[in-house]
């Protein structure tokens, strides 16, 4: 949640991981409405940007509190 938006290749370097497993993460939130997907050109090249939707930023909220709490008691 430090950017704004991230393209595919920054995400993929940041997250170590294939392009099949991005697309297919990032499809599934997605569909979760916790991402929104933007496609472009930048001329003749394919441009994938990804930003956090408001609803994603409620729920990694409540995520990051909830690993909060599980190491306040242990």
């Amino acid at each position: 949640m430090v950017n704004d938006d991230v393209d595919f290749n920054r995400l993929k370097e940041l997250l170590d991981v294939t392009d099949g497993n991005l697309s297919s993460h990032t499809k599934t939130l997605e569909n979760a409405e916790y991402i929104a997907i933007e496609k472009s050109f930048i001329g003749r090249k394919p441009n994938t940007r990804y930003r956090m939707t408001r609803k994603g930023r409620e729920a990694f909220k409540k995520h990051i509190e909830a690993l909060e709490n599980l190491l306040k008691k242990h």
